[in-house]
């Protein structure tokens, strides 16, 4: 029986003249992924992308587990193909959908019929494929409204399609369609999911870690670039920048208004962070801040780090509590990982009593007092090292 992916476009549907860039953005990127599958065939019809194996190596499980991540797809569904005539897709969706029919106690049948020299209408469709499995499964009943298992047969110009219905698929737009940027990455629950929220808009995500050894260890950074691979599972690559930032906390210790310890030290890391986004060509930072969370992401704190630098900021997770944050931290696979108990330079020097509301023009006259940090943040950004992390 041949098998094939039929894949969903979400909204690249509505998007006019730049419809086929985009099209062919995330096409592009179901080739590079399921390449490690085996030989496939992909085709666009009508919002619709085929995935056909051209062998009996390919590995059709494995290419859809793949496509589950490629951003720009609304719905994916494994179907099996027929011929265009009643007795084969009978036959079909009783061989394809046994195991799911077998255990299920209530089914219908939906029709489409895109090809409309088919001789019967999509209800003949239905009627006659339901009488079917009513003889072929004993004990199943038909239930229209909230059925366990709905059988899909989709007339087609060659063939005709059969399948138990669509998932959801990553939705958003194509990697890569909307610029990079660079997303400042603690090791935490947030800024992961801020960078897929943001790849899921089409941005291209390279990533930025501050480290302070000794106060953190090798574990944490581990930990880390664990994260990163996570990411490029969806994002399909992700290049790390990993700071040090030992040097820039401890003069910061040493020599400013511990009240105001924390905010100083995210303006100095926007200021690498800026440094290092110039040279990988990202235009905007990415954060996982939520307004009010902590004392550093009151409004007047964001106030204060926001004019550190002069691009744009994206913090995709400003609205959203914690439990929203956790859910789709959950969701992408990178909960578990974020939780692990290893410090990460954002919690070492917590002062014990932050300010909420600090001042700008006090937050600015602090960091100059404290002496000049030019060369501190580009000696930081220059000694960067740097990792790939990729899913092809």
């Amino acid at each position: 029986m041949k098998e094939v992916i039929l894949i969903k476009n979400g909204e690249l549907a509505l998007k006019g003249l730049n419809r086929s860039t985009f099209e062919n953005m995330m096409m592009t990127d179901i080739r590079r992924r399921i390449e490690k599958c085996g030989k496939f065939s992909v085709t666009s019809s009508q919002s619709t992308v085929t995935v056909s194996p051209e062998d009996g190596s390919a590995d059709i499980r494995s290419a859809y587990e793949n496509i589950m991540r490629v951003f720009g797809i609304a719905a994916v569904c494994r179907c099996a193909v027929c011929e265009k005539d009643m007795d084969s897709i009978c036959r079909t969706a009783e061989e394809y959908l046994k195991d799911r029919l077998t255990r299920a106690e209530t089914f219908k049948v939906e029709a489409k019929r895109a090809d409309k020299r088919f001789p019967l209408k999509s209800p003949q469709i239905c009627e006659n494929a339901g009488e079917y499995i009513l003889n072929a499964f004993p004990g199943i009943r038909v239930d229209v409204h909230n059925p366990d298992v709905t059988v899909h047969v989709e007339i087609r110009e060659r063939e005709a399609y059969i399948h138990a219905g669509l998932e959801p698929g990553a939705g958003g737009m194509p990697a890569g369609s909307n610029g990079r940027a660079l997303l400042l990455l603690s090791g935490g629950i947030d800024s992961p999911v801020a960078g897929w929220m943001m790849a899921k808009r089409g941005v291209s995500i390279t990533a930025v870690h501050f480290m302070s050894p000794p106060y953190t260890g090798e574990r944490a950074k581990m930990k880390v670039e664990s994260l990163c691979r996570k990411l490029a599972g969806f994002c399909g690559r992700v290049r790390l920048y990993e700071v040090g930032f030992t040097e820039i906390q401890e003069r910061l210790r040493d020599s400013c208004p511990e009240e105001i310890f924390t905010v100083l030290m995210r303006r100095l890391m926007m200021k690498v962070a800026s440094q290092i986004a110039e040279k990988a060509h990202c235009k905007a930072l990415i954060t996982g801040e939520s307004i009010g969370q902590v004392a550093s992401q009151t409004m007047d704190a964001l106030v204060c780090t926001d004019a550190a630098v002069s691009m744009p900021v994206f913090r995709p997770l400003i609205g959203m509590d914690k439990e929203e944050i956790v859910r789709i931290a959950r969701k992408i696979d990178t909960f578990d990982t974020s939780i692990l108990p290893y410090e990460d330079c954002c919690t070492v020097f917590t002062p014990k009593h932050p300010k909420t509301r600090p001042v700008l023009a006090d937050v600015i006259r602090a960091e100059e007092e404290a002496g000049d940090w030019a060369q501190m943040i580009i000696d930081a950004a220059d000694g960067a090292a740097v990792a790939e992390y990729s899913c092809f």
